[in-house]
């Protein structure tokens, strides 16, 4: 292909994609068909994984803080945040079950629900 049969400039393509792309994001936003929500519910507050640690193995982690912390929520393992505390997720495995605070006795009938005399409000504070 010669000089003169090029019609368009790679910087002009490049240019027009850019735009392309920033009026489709205009025009979706001002019709409004991209949903902003505000509600928290089912809102993902991190992803987490398990590291599987034997007696006597090593592992390297971060010395770093994470800015989360872990409570006890009716019988349930609850992350929240160290900002804002009153905001809690409870942490679900990849079928949304809830993880556990403790291992429930065999003759509980509903795991959920505290023992008496067990204190839910954060007795298990991690």
């Amino acid at each position: 292909m010669s000089d003169n049969e090029r019609r368009f400039t790679v910087k002009s393509l490049i240019v027009t994609g850019v735009a392309a792309i920033v009026g489709t994001v205009m025009v979706l936003e001002a019709s409004g068909r991209i949903d902003h929500s505000d509600n928290k519910d089912h809102a993902p507050v991190g992803e987490f994984t398990a590291i599987h640690v034997k007696p006597g193995d090593t592992f390297r982690m971060s010395r770093k803080s994470s800015e989360l912390h872990a409570v006890c929520e009716n019988g349930y393992l609850a992350i929240a945040a160290d900002v804002d505390p009153s905001f809690r997720g409870i942490l679900v495995d990849y079928k949304n079950r809830g993880v556990r605070c403790a291992r429930p006795s065999p003759t509980d009938r509903d795991p959920a629900v505290p023992a008496a005399g067990d204190n839910a409000s954060g007795a298990g504070d991690a």
